[in-house]
């Protein structure tokens, strides 16, 4: 991400050193949502001066917190070093999120760094489609992490919400009836991170380019409706999108479970109905090799007819994104 805001306030900064004194964890909590402006300023570089503080007091989630900013680059350059030695500092002190994370990075065989590279390049891809292009990666999320994610996504669940084409920003809206959880990132973890950075070398886009991440349940009957994921730049509201933050041009879907019937995501224009086994990612186009947006990616999440249905979903743009 590498978005690098002014140096710190210096006053700010010693005004909440003095007011939070021997109390690391509301440092952290403070310094949280100044990450991402969470009903508070929008100050990563304070919100990261204050991490740092509270780690040095061996403050568990802070650096926690400390690992994921590394992974993900915010403020400063990524590291995957620094992220895995401070998710370890945070396991060493009994935090129970750093730990289950460092328990399930052994299951997938990731011990050190050097692990992480074998671990992007896992799996096998066979093409769907050429033009525009879909490729279906097998095996790119191994089931134990599958699990991780539906049980950490579970009760952060809400109604999935569409970009409103009128008003701007987002809106609850009946063409979507599935739940979802939105990760800021804040909210995310290193193993998270490691996810997306394996989304981002797959589909050959920076890591920065990537939207928040979102996990998606659909329960029998619910679905999304027929719709594009890119932006129509005839429509005010989404040219000030595209202006802003760029055309999303590629999507990905990974398929979290099994035990469910129907559910597919269909392609009508394309005639293809794909289904993922456990761990499957599929990755396509929005757009043409112009850039415009691609009406033959006209898609839909249909219904499961029994059981339920889990994905993680991640919106891929042309250009860097800024931290949400």
């Amino acid at each position: 991400m590498q978005e690098y805001a002014p140096a710190p306030d210096a006053e700010f900064q010693k005004l909440v050193r003095s007011k939070y004194a021997g109390n690391p964890r509301a440092m952290t909590a403070l310094a949280a949502r100044l990450m991402v402006g969470r009903d508070s300023p929008f100050s990563p570089a304070d919100g990261l001066a204050l991490l740092n503080e509270a780690a040095c007091q061996d403050d568990a989630e802070a650096w926690c917190y400390l690992a994921v900013m590394a992974a993900a680059g915010v403020g400063r350059d990524p590291s995957w070093a620094d992220a895995f030695d401070a998710l370890s500092k945070a396991a060493d002190l009994a935090h129970a999120p750093a730990v289950r994370q460092r328990q399930l990075l052994g299951v997938l065989g990731i011990g050190s760094v050097a692990d992480i590279e074998p671990w992007f390049q896992q799996g096998d891809t066979r093409c769907l489609h050429e033009s525009p292009r879909y490729a279906a990666h097998s095996r790119f999320l191994p089931p134990a992490l599958c699990n991780y994610l539906i049980e950490h996504a579970t009760p952060r669940l809400k109604p999935a919400q569409v970009f409103d084409a009128r008003g701007g920003g987002l809106k609850v809206d009946p063409m979507r009836t599935n739940t979802g959880a939105a990760y800021s990132v804040i909210d995310t973890d290193v193993v998270m991170q490691l996810t997306r950075a394996r989304i981002a070398r797959t589909a050959g886009v920076a890591f920065d380019a990537l939207e928040p991440m979102e996990v998606l349940h659909y329960s029998g009957g619910e679905m999304y409706r027929p719709h594009v994921d890119f932006f129509h730049a005839s429509l005010p509201n989404y040219a000030d999108e595209m202006r802003l933050r760029g055309q999303r041009i590629k999507t990905c879907l990974v398929y979290l479970n099994a035990g469910y019937e129907g559910g597919e995501t269909d392609f009508p224009k394309l005639g293809i109905r794909f289904r993922g086994e456990v761990g499957e990612a599929l990755i396509f186009d929005n757009v043409g090799p112009d850039g415009v947006g691609d009406m033959n990616t006209l898609h839909t999440g249909l219904p499961p007819t029994r059981g339920e249905k889990w994905l993680l979903s991640q919106w891929i743009r042309e250009r860097r994104q800024p931290i949400a």
